[in-house]
Protein backbone atom coordinates (compact mmCIF):
# COMPACT_ATOMS: atom_id res chain seq x y z
CA UNK A 1 0.00 0.00 0.00
CA UNK A 2 1.60 3.25 -1.14
CA UNK A 3 -0.69 5.52 0.94
CA UNK A 4 -2.05 4.60 4.35
CA UNK A 5 -2.48 5.94 7.86
CA UNK A 6 -1.66 4.81 11.39
CA UNK A 7 -3.66 5.93 14.42
CA UNK A 8 -2.43 5.87 18.01
CA UNK A 9 -0.71 7.92 20.71
CA UNK A 10 1.85 9.91 18.78
CA UNK A 11 5.23 11.06 20.10
CA UNK A 12 5.31 14.67 18.93
CA UNK A 13 8.03 17.32 19.14
CA UNK A 14 9.99 17.18 22.42
CA UNK A 15 8.29 13.96 23.46
CA UNK A 16 4.73 15.17 23.92
CA UNK A 17 2.17 12.37 23.60
CA UNK A 18 -1.14 13.01 21.87
CA UNK A 19 -3.68 10.91 20.01
CA UNK A 20 -3.55 11.44 16.30
CA UNK A 21 -2.92 10.06 12.83
CA UNK A 22 0.20 9.78 10.73
CA UNK A 23 -0.53 9.67 7.00
CA UNK A 24 2.13 7.88 4.94
CA UNK A 25 2.61 8.15 1.20
CA UNK A 26 5.47 6.80 -0.92
CA UNK A 27 7.72 6.20 2.07
CA UNK A 28 7.33 9.67 3.58
CA UNK A 29 5.03 11.22 6.17
CA UNK A 30 2.47 13.15 4.14
CA UNK A 31 0.63 14.67 7.08
CA UNK A 32 -0.02 14.42 10.81
CA UNK A 33 -3.73 14.91 11.50
CA UNK A 34 -6.20 14.59 14.39
CA UNK A 35 -8.06 11.79 12.56
CA UNK A 36 -7.54 9.74 9.39
CA UNK A 37 -8.76 11.01 6.02
CA UNK A 38 -11.75 9.22 4.47
CA UNK A 39 -11.32 6.22 2.17
CA UNK A 40 -7.81 5.39 3.34
CA UNK A 41 -6.34 2.16 4.66
CA UNK A 42 -5.90 2.65 8.42
CA UNK A 43 -3.82 0.79 11.00
CA UNK A 44 -5.32 1.58 14.40
CA UNK A 45 -3.02 0.65 17.29
CA UNK A 46 -5.35 2.01 19.97
CA UNK A 47 -3.49 3.34 23.01
CA UNK A 48 -0.16 2.00 21.84
CA UNK A 49 2.54 4.58 21.11
CA UNK A 50 3.54 5.55 17.58
CA UNK A 51 7.05 7.02 17.66
CA UNK A 52 9.71 8.23 15.26
CA UNK A 53 12.27 5.55 14.46
CA UNK A 54 15.12 5.32 16.95
CA UNK A 55 18.63 6.46 15.98
CA UNK A 56 21.82 5.03 17.50
CA UNK A 57 24.95 7.18 17.15
CA UNK A 58 27.29 4.59 18.66
CA UNK A 59 27.00 0.98 17.58
CA UNK A 60 30.12 -1.19 17.28
CA UNK A 61 28.34 -4.27 15.98
CA UNK A 62 25.66 -6.85 16.79
CA UNK A 63 24.49 -10.40 16.07
CA UNK A 64 28.07 -11.70 16.14
CA UNK A 65 29.41 -9.03 13.76
CA UNK A 66 32.03 -6.41 14.62
CA UNK A 67 32.30 -3.42 12.28
CA UNK A 68 35.98 -2.76 12.97
CA UNK A 69 36.86 -6.37 12.12
CA UNK A 70 34.50 -6.63 9.15
CA UNK A 71 32.81 -3.37 8.11
CA UNK A 72 30.86 -5.08 5.31
CA UNK A 73 28.65 -6.62 8.01
CA UNK A 74 26.86 -3.31 8.49
CA UNK A 75 24.19 -4.55 6.05
CA UNK A 76 23.16 -7.72 7.93
CA UNK A 77 23.27 -5.80 11.21
CA UNK A 78 21.11 -3.05 9.69
CA UNK A 79 18.56 -5.70 8.75
CA UNK A 80 18.37 -6.98 12.33
CA UNK A 81 18.10 -3.68 14.22
CA UNK A 82 14.41 -3.14 13.47
CA UNK A 83 13.47 -5.57 16.25
CA UNK A 84 14.74 -2.93 18.68
CA UNK A 85 12.93 -0.05 16.96
CA UNK A 86 16.24 1.25 15.57
CA UNK A 87 15.70 2.60 12.05
CA UNK A 88 18.99 4.51 11.55
CA UNK A 89 22.49 4.28 13.01
CA UNK A 90 26.14 5.23 12.82
CA UNK A 91 28.36 2.15 12.61
CA UNK A 92 31.26 2.89 14.93
CA UNK A 93 34.90 2.06 14.21
CA UNK A 94 37.21 1.91 17.20
CA UNK A 95 40.93 2.66 17.45
CA UNK A 96 42.98 0.97 14.71
CA UNK A 97 46.12 1.71 12.71
CA UNK A 98 45.43 4.90 10.80
CA UNK A 99 46.20 3.39 7.40
CA UNK A 100 43.46 0.77 7.85
CA UNK A 101 40.57 3.23 7.99
CA UNK A 102 40.26 4.03 4.24
CA UNK A 103 39.44 0.42 3.34
CA UNK A 104 36.93 0.17 6.17
CA UNK A 105 35.26 3.43 5.17
CA UNK A 106 35.10 2.27 1.56
CA UNK A 107 33.38 -0.96 2.61
CA UNK A 108 30.77 0.99 4.55
CA UNK A 109 30.32 3.47 1.68
CA UNK A 110 29.68 0.51 -0.63
CA UNK A 111 27.09 -0.85 1.82
CA UNK A 112 25.40 2.55 1.93
CA UNK A 113 25.18 2.63 -1.87
CA UNK A 114 23.76 -0.91 -1.95
CA UNK A 115 21.21 0.06 0.66
CA UNK A 116 20.18 3.17 -1.28
CA UNK A 117 19.78 1.07 -4.43
CA UNK A 118 17.53 -1.36 -2.56
CA UNK A 119 15.37 1.50 -1.35
CA UNK A 120 15.10 2.94 -4.86
CA UNK A 121 13.57 -0.40 -5.87
CA UNK A 122 11.18 -0.22 -2.88
CA UNK A 123 12.86 -3.24 -1.31
CA UNK A 124 13.23 -3.52 2.49
CA UNK A 125 16.77 -2.47 3.34
CA UNK A 126 17.02 -2.35 7.13
CA UNK A 127 18.02 0.53 9.39
CA UNK A 128 19.54 3.42 7.44
CA UNK A 129 23.34 3.59 7.58
CA UNK A 130 23.84 7.31 8.19
CA UNK A 131 27.63 7.35 7.88
CA UNK A 132 30.37 6.46 10.34
CA UNK A 133 31.34 7.35 13.90
CA UNK A 134 35.13 7.09 14.37
CA UNK A 135 35.92 6.57 18.05
CA UNK A 136 39.69 6.88 18.24
CA UNK A 137 42.61 6.74 17.63
CA UNK A 138 42.87 10.38 18.78
CA UNK A 139 42.17 9.63 22.42
CA UNK A 140 44.02 9.79 25.72
CA UNK A 141 46.25 6.82 26.66
CA UNK A 142 45.09 7.30 30.24
CA UNK A 143 41.43 6.86 29.28
CA UNK A 144 41.71 4.34 26.48
CA UNK A 145 39.12 1.97 27.92
CA UNK A 146 38.99 -1.13 25.71
CA UNK A 147 40.95 0.52 22.88
CA UNK A 148 44.32 -0.93 21.90
CA UNK A 149 46.99 1.49 23.20
CA UNK A 150 49.43 0.50 20.45
CA UNK A 151 47.33 2.33 17.86
CA UNK A 152 46.69 5.62 19.68
CA UNK A 153 48.06 8.83 18.16
CA UNK A 154 47.83 12.60 18.48
CA UNK A 155 45.23 14.38 16.35
CA UNK A 156 46.33 16.50 13.42
CA UNK A 157 44.72 18.00 10.34
CA UNK A 158 46.93 15.82 8.15
CA UNK A 159 45.78 12.67 9.97
CA UNK A 160 42.05 13.39 9.68
CA UNK A 161 42.00 14.76 6.12
CA UNK A 162 41.64 11.31 4.49
CA UNK A 163 38.86 10.46 6.95
CA UNK A 164 36.90 13.63 6.21
CA UNK A 165 37.52 13.23 2.48
CA UNK A 166 35.61 9.94 2.52
CA UNK A 167 32.40 11.95 2.82
CA UNK A 168 30.80 9.45 5.19
CA UNK A 169 32.43 10.28 8.54
CA UNK A 170 29.68 12.08 10.46
CA UNK A 171 31.05 11.95 14.01
CA UNK A 172 34.57 11.70 15.42
CA UNK A 173 35.54 11.28 19.08
CA UNK A 174 38.76 12.88 20.32
CA UNK A 175 40.38 13.97 23.58
CA UNK A 176 40.51 17.79 23.61
CA UNK A 177 43.61 18.00 25.82
CA UNK A 178 45.86 16.33 23.25
CA UNK A 179 48.25 18.60 21.32
CA UNK A 180 46.63 19.61 18.03
CA UNK A 181 43.09 18.74 19.17
CA UNK A 182 41.50 22.18 18.84
CA UNK A 183 43.04 22.84 15.42
CA UNK A 184 41.94 19.40 14.24
CA UNK A 185 38.45 19.97 15.65
CA UNK A 186 38.11 23.25 13.75
CA UNK A 187 39.09 21.54 10.51
CA UNK A 188 36.62 18.68 11.06
CA UNK A 189 33.75 21.04 11.79
CA UNK A 190 34.55 22.88 8.58
CA UNK A 191 34.17 19.57 6.76
CA UNK A 192 30.76 18.91 8.33
CA UNK A 193 31.99 16.35 10.87
CA UNK A 194 30.57 16.56 14.39
CA UNK A 195 33.37 16.55 16.97
CA UNK A 196 32.67 14.61 20.14
CA UNK A 197 34.61 14.88 23.41
CA UNK A 198 35.51 11.57 24.97
CA UNK A 199 38.14 9.08 26.13
CA UNK A 200 39.75 12.11 27.71
CA UNK A 201 41.64 13.31 30.78
CA UNK A 202 40.76 16.96 30.10
CA UNK A 203 40.49 19.29 33.09
CA UNK A 204 37.62 21.71 33.49
CA UNK A 205 39.30 24.64 31.73
CA UNK A 206 40.35 22.57 28.73
CA UNK A 207 36.90 21.06 28.47
CA UNK A 208 35.29 24.50 28.60
CA UNK A 209 37.60 25.70 25.83
CA UNK A 210 36.65 22.72 23.67
CA UNK A 211 32.95 23.38 24.22
CA UNK A 212 33.39 27.04 23.38
CA UNK A 213 35.23 26.01 20.23
CA UNK A 214 32.16 24.12 19.03
CA UNK A 215 32.27 20.49 20.14
CA UNK A 216 28.93 19.02 19.16
CA UNK A 217 28.60 15.94 21.34
CA UNK A 218 30.13 13.94 24.19
CA UNK A 219 30.89 10.24 23.93
CA UNK A 220 29.36 8.03 26.66
CA UNK A 221 29.33 10.49 29.57
CA UNK A 222 31.33 9.35 32.65
CA UNK A 223 32.88 6.39 30.84
CA UNK A 224 36.56 6.89 29.93
CA UNK A 225 36.58 10.30 31.67
CA UNK A 226 38.05 11.47 35.01
CA UNK A 227 35.77 11.15 38.00
CA UNK A 228 33.76 14.28 38.78
CA UNK A 229 35.50 16.05 41.64
CA UNK A 230 34.35 18.89 43.87
CA UNK A 231 37.64 20.74 43.37
CA UNK A 232 38.34 19.64 39.81
CA UNK A 233 35.05 19.19 37.92
CA UNK A 234 36.91 18.01 34.83
CA UNK A 235 35.23 17.10 31.56
CA UNK A 236 32.19 15.61 33.30
CA UNK A 237 31.56 18.80 35.26
CA UNK A 238 31.93 21.00 32.20
CA UNK A 239 29.48 18.85 30.24
CA UNK A 240 26.89 18.72 33.03
CA UNK A 241 27.11 22.47 33.55
CA UNK A 242 26.75 23.41 29.88
CA UNK A 243 23.36 23.74 28.20
CA UNK A 244 24.87 22.29 25.03
CA UNK A 245 25.94 19.94 23.57
CA UNK A 246 23.91 16.81 24.31
CA UNK A 247 25.79 13.97 25.94
CA UNK A 248 25.78 10.34 24.92
CA UNK A 249 24.55 8.13 27.77
CA UNK A 250 24.65 4.34 28.08
CA UNK A 251 21.58 3.75 30.25
CA UNK A 252 22.14 0.08 31.06
CA UNK A 253 22.70 0.55 34.80
CA UNK A 254 26.18 -1.00 34.41
CA UNK A 255 28.18 1.70 32.64
CA UNK A 256 26.46 4.38 34.72
CA UNK A 257 24.68 3.74 38.03
CA UNK A 258 20.92 4.51 38.00
CA UNK A 259 21.39 7.16 40.72
CA UNK A 260 23.90 9.00 38.53
CA UNK A 261 21.57 8.69 35.54
CA UNK A 262 18.93 10.45 37.65
CA UNK A 263 21.38 13.25 38.39
CA UNK A 264 22.22 13.60 34.69
CA UNK A 265 18.50 13.78 33.90
CA UNK A 266 18.07 16.61 36.39
CA UNK A 267 21.13 18.48 35.14
CA UNK A 268 20.76 18.10 31.38
CA UNK A 269 17.07 17.43 30.81
CA UNK A 270 15.58 15.70 27.81
CA UNK A 271 17.21 17.85 25.11
CA UNK A 272 20.64 17.33 26.68
CA UNK A 273 20.69 13.52 26.72
CA UNK A 274 21.21 11.27 23.72
CA UNK A 275 20.65 7.61 24.51
CA UNK A 276 23.18 5.28 22.88
CA UNK A 277 23.92 1.59 23.16
CA UNK A 278 27.69 1.41 22.50
CA UNK A 279 26.72 -2.17 21.74
CA UNK A 280 29.28 -4.66 20.49
CA UNK A 281 29.13 -7.92 18.55
CA UNK A 282 27.39 -9.80 21.36
CA UNK A 283 24.19 -7.74 21.13
CA UNK A 284 21.49 -10.26 20.26
CA UNK A 285 23.80 -13.19 21.07
CA UNK A 286 24.00 -15.54 24.07
CA UNK A 287 26.69 -15.15 26.76
CA UNK A 288 30.16 -16.21 25.65
CA UNK A 289 33.50 -14.97 24.33
CA UNK A 290 33.58 -12.57 21.39
CA UNK A 291 35.95 -10.15 19.62
CA UNK A 292 35.81 -6.36 19.64
CA UNK A 293 38.43 -4.86 17.38
CA UNK A 294 41.39 -7.17 17.93
CA UNK A 295 40.74 -8.11 21.56
CA UNK A 296 38.84 -10.91 23.32
CA UNK A 297 35.70 -9.98 25.25
CA UNK A 298 33.78 -12.06 27.78
CA UNK A 299 30.02 -11.47 27.82
CA UNK A 300 27.61 -12.41 30.59
CA UNK A 301 23.91 -11.59 30.99
CA UNK A 302 24.48 -7.88 31.68
CA UNK A 303 27.92 -6.75 30.50
CA UNK A 304 30.89 -7.22 28.17
CA UNK A 305 34.45 -7.04 29.52
CA UNK A 306 37.95 -7.46 28.11
CA UNK A 307 39.27 -10.87 29.08
CA UNK A 308 42.80 -9.69 29.86
CA UNK A 309 42.03 -6.46 31.74
CA UNK A 310 38.50 -6.88 33.16
CA UNK A 311 37.55 -3.54 31.53
CA UNK A 312 34.09 -2.75 30.19
CA UNK A 313 34.23 -3.25 26.40
CA UNK A 314 31.05 -1.77 25.02
CA UNK A 315 27.63 -3.01 26.00
CA UNK A 316 25.00 -5.55 25.03
CA UNK A 317 22.27 -2.95 25.46
CA UNK A 318 19.52 -2.50 22.86
CA UNK A 319 18.07 0.95 22.23
CA UNK A 320 14.53 -0.01 23.22
CA UNK A 321 15.87 -1.40 26.50
CA UNK A 322 17.69 1.90 27.08
CA UNK A 323 14.35 3.66 26.77
CA UNK A 324 12.68 1.33 29.24
CA UNK A 325 15.59 1.74 31.65
CA UNK A 326 15.45 5.53 31.38
CA UNK A 327 11.78 5.54 32.37
CA UNK A 328 12.46 3.16 35.25
CA UNK A 329 15.54 4.99 36.53
CA UNK A 330 14.33 8.60 36.25
CA UNK A 331 10.51 8.44 36.07
CA UNK A 332 10.64 10.53 32.92
CA UNK A 333 7.67 10.04 30.60
CA UNK A 334 7.73 7.41 27.83
CA UNK A 335 7.60 10.19 25.25
CA UNK A 336 10.60 11.93 26.80
CA UNK A 337 12.65 8.72 26.87
CA UNK A 338 11.78 7.98 23.24
CA UNK A 339 12.74 11.54 22.23
CA UNK A 340 16.21 11.01 23.75
CA UNK A 341 16.67 8.13 21.29
CA UNK A 342 15.09 9.79 18.24
CA UNK A 343 14.76 13.58 18.19
CA UNK A 344 17.98 14.29 20.10
CA UNK A 345 20.33 12.12 17.99
CA UNK A 346 18.72 13.53 14.85
CA UNK A 347 19.51 17.03 16.12
CA UNK A 348 23.13 16.10 16.88
CA UNK A 349 23.66 15.12 13.24
CA UNK A 350 21.49 17.92 11.85
CA UNK A 351 19.12 15.46 10.17
CA UNK A 352 16.13 17.10 8.51
CA UNK A 353 14.15 14.02 7.49
CA UNK A 354 14.49 11.73 10.52
CA UNK A 355 13.70 11.83 14.22
CA UNK A 356 10.25 13.46 14.12
CA UNK A 357 6.67 12.69 13.16
CA UNK A 358 6.18 15.61 10.79
CA UNK A 359 5.19 16.21 7.19
CA UNK A 360 8.03 15.53 4.75
CA UNK A 361 9.97 13.29 7.14
CA UNK A 362 10.82 9.68 6.34
CA UNK A 363 8.11 7.26 7.40
CA UNK A 364 10.38 5.50 9.90
CA UNK A 365 7.94 4.56 12.65
CA UNK A 366 7.90 2.36 15.74
CA UNK A 367 4.85 1.07 17.59
CA UNK A 368 5.45 0.51 21.31
CA UNK A 369 3.03 -1.23 23.68
CA UNK A 370 2.26 -0.06 27.22
CA UNK A 371 5.47 -1.71 28.49
CA UNK A 372 7.51 0.11 25.81
CA UNK A 373 8.24 -3.09 23.94
CA UNK A 374 8.50 -2.86 20.17
CA UNK A 375 5.45 -4.28 18.43
CA UNK A 376 6.05 -3.11 14.88
CA UNK A 377 8.72 -1.18 12.99
CA UNK A 378 8.32 0.60 9.66
CA UNK A 379 11.21 1.88 7.54
CA UNK A 380 10.32 4.16 4.63
CA UNK A 381 6.69 3.18 5.15
CA UNK A 382 7.31 -0.57 4.91
CA UNK A 383 6.84 -3.05 7.75
CA UNK A 384 10.26 -4.54 8.47
CA UNK A 385 9.56 -6.09 11.86
CA UNK A 386 6.43 -7.29 13.64
CA UNK A 387 6.46 -9.00 17.01
CA UNK A 388 4.95 -12.44 17.22
CA UNK A 389 3.59 -12.77 20.72
CA UNK A 390 4.85 -15.77 22.63
CA UNK A 391 7.11 -16.98 19.81
CA UNK A 392 10.89 -17.09 19.87
CA UNK A 393 12.79 -17.07 16.60
CA UNK A 394 16.41 -17.44 15.54
CA UNK A 395 18.48 -14.45 14.48
CA UNK A 396 17.93 -15.13 10.77
CA UNK A 397 14.26 -14.13 10.96
CA UNK A 398 12.81 -11.86 13.63
CA UNK A 399 15.92 -11.79 15.82
CA UNK A 400 13.88 -12.14 19.01
CA UNK A 401 16.51 -12.47 21.76
CA UNK A 402 16.86 -12.83 25.47
CA UNK A 403 16.55 -9.00 25.73
CA UNK A 404 12.98 -9.31 24.68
Amino acid sequence: MSSWAIVGRLVRHLGQLEHGTVVVSEGRIAAVLPSPPPRMTVIDVGDNIVAPGLIDLQLNGAFGHDFTLDPATVRPVADGLAQYGCTAFLPTLITSPLDTYPARLQAIADAMRDQAASRSRSEPSGAAILGVHIEGPFISPGKKGAHNPAHLRRPSVAAVKPLAASGIVRLLTLAPELPGALETSAYLRGQGVVVSLGHSEANYETARAALKAGAGWATHLFNAMPTLGHREPGLVGALLEADTPPVGLIADGVHVHPAIIRLVWRAKGMAGICLVTDAMAALGMPPGRYRIGDQDVQVDETSARLVERDTLAGSILSLDQAIRNMVQFTRCSPGQAIWMASGVPAAVLGLTRKGRLASGYDADLVVFDAQLRVQRTFIAGQTVYEAIQGVESDTSTLHLTRNR
